[in-house]
């Protein structure tokens, strides 16, 4: 088995090239990483040639190429493997907030951050934000501007008067900062408003890995409040539940704990770095894990992040949350996690980081091939066997549209609109449903 493997912190090169300058730049605005030089993509050995002119020609990469100049936290050395030369470049996180390759400045096609294995070209906004912040506390959603007009809340201002709240139209977005000085919507707005170009991806696998895909949904392009809310009751619906009836009272066991999942979902969508890119919800057959990027927000340990201390990296935005109910603000979400599934549950990097929560032995036994589609319907949602055809097609039909009308929704099931109105009451009484604002601008809510 190689002992060489590409991952978020090690580039494998058979041969040094002009492109090592794209790759050192990169592990320096990211958390670093070693760069071998010697070994295929694949992890085979083949060593260097001419180690001096390698050497020479990394030393002047570090002093001619890049800006500001690295030398501090560039380290090359030589290691002898299979009877070959490689070499290993150890590059340590920048001391700086941004590097980038001197010929192109502070541009995108100079300004690169490793994301996974590859090479990512930052945005110009994240660029600007880097290097006028220096990562001091500036909440980049307000700075940032939206890439999508116009923009309207309708789906916003529906959930806070839900809440009680009193909208007042001439106020609104100056309430929740959603315009920048120069008047023009800044990325919050985008991500809040009723249409966006935002995607909110839950990828399904088909097994412990990424080699193959079994169902991928997108919950964006909607206002994020909503997509929260279709990403919840997607993963309620993926929670299996294993009953004991032996016993009274009867014991359930769930796939995952739902509490700790919609906690990871909250934090991973409030203290993600939307400039970088956006998060992602990964289902595999033994674990569900939740990615935000950015890292710990500028200034909080690690011990004081796993302590519940609460510094959101998008202040605004779980003001909005707070506002509607979706957290508390106790800082009670992490804790809870690291009491039901250990430390380990979090994989913390400079620019990422990764929830997971492993899947129930008991419950995963209970049912074969839970990393396929097996017991599930064409869209990979798991429903409770207590629901009807009919009340299970109508139950899908607002998950992809809660906004659906009476009429839409018989046209979409093949079923007559008096159909439609038993089965809301139905699933209204069984409390898997409810309405949210009226019967013209509100939509429907599963809650169950």
């Amino acid at each position: 088995m190689n002992q060489y493997i590409e991952s978020e912190t090690v580039e494998l090169k058979a041969k040094y090239t002009d492109t090592f300058v794209r790759e050192l730049v990169s592990f320096l605005n990211a958390e670093g990483g070693i760069i071998y030089i010697g070994i295929q993509n694949d992890g085979t050995v083949i060593g260097v040639d001419n180690i001096d002119n390698t050497l020479k020609n990394i030393s002047d990469c570090i002093t001619d190429q890049i800006e500001p100049s690295p030398r501090g936290e560039v380290i090359s050395e030589i290691i002898h493997e299979e009877n070959r030369s490689i070499i290993a470049v150890n590059v340590k996180k920048g001391i700086k907030p941004l590097y980038c390759i001197k010929k192109y400045g502070f541009s995108s096609k100079g300004c690169l951050v490793r994301i996974g294995t590859t090479c990512k070209e930052m945005s110009p906004e994240e660029i600007q934000f880097r290097y006028k912040s220096q990562f001091i506390n500036e909440d980049y959603m307000l700075l940032a501007p939206s890439k999508y007009v116009p923009l309207s809340f309708n789906m916003m201002k529906i959930l806070l008067t839900s809440r009680g709240f009193h909208i007042n139209e001439n106020s609104f977005e100056a309430s929740f900062n959603l315009r920048r000085n120069d008047g023009t919507y800044n990325l919050l707005a985008e991500i809040l408003a009723d249409q966006n170009m935002v995607p909110l991806i839950f990828v399904k696998f088909a097994g412990i890995n990424k080699a193959s895909i079994s169902h991928r949904s997108d919950y964006g392009g909607q206002s994020l409040l909503l997509g929260y809310q279709k990403m919840k009751d997607r993963l309620i619906a993926e929670n299996i539940c294993k009953t004991d009836t032996t016993v009274r009272p009867r014991i359930d066991e769930y796939l995952y704990d739902i509490d700790c999942a919609n906690e990871a979902l909250v934090n991973m969508f409030v203290h993600n770095d939307w400039t970088i890119t956006e998060p992602q919800v990964s289902f595999y057959s033994d674990r569900v894990v939740f990615t935000s990027h950015g890292g710990i927000p500028h200034g909080m340990t690690e011990e004081e992040f796993y302590n519940g201390v609460s510094r959101p990296r998008n202040a605004v935005l779980m003001r909005v949350f707070l506002n509607l109910g979706i957290v508390e603000h106790t800082g009670h979400g992490i804790p809870m996690i690291v009491e039901k599934y250990g430390r380990e549950a979090f994989d913390i990097h400079q620019n990422y980081i990764n929830v997971t929560l492993p899947f129930n032995q008991a419950v995963l036994a209970s049912v074969p091939q839970i990393g396929t589609d097996h017991g599930t319907d064409d869209k990979g949602i798991r429903l409770n066997e207590d629901l009807s055809d009919t009340e299970k097609k109508l139950i899908l039909e607002l998950i992809k549209n809660p906004k659906y009308t009476y009429n839409q929704l018989a046209s979409e099931i093949g079923i007559s609109r008096r159909t439609v109105s038993r089965t809301v009451a139905s699933l209204v009484e069984k409390k898997y449903i409810e309405r949210i604002g009226n019967n013209k601008s509100g939509f429907w809510k599963i809650i169950r």
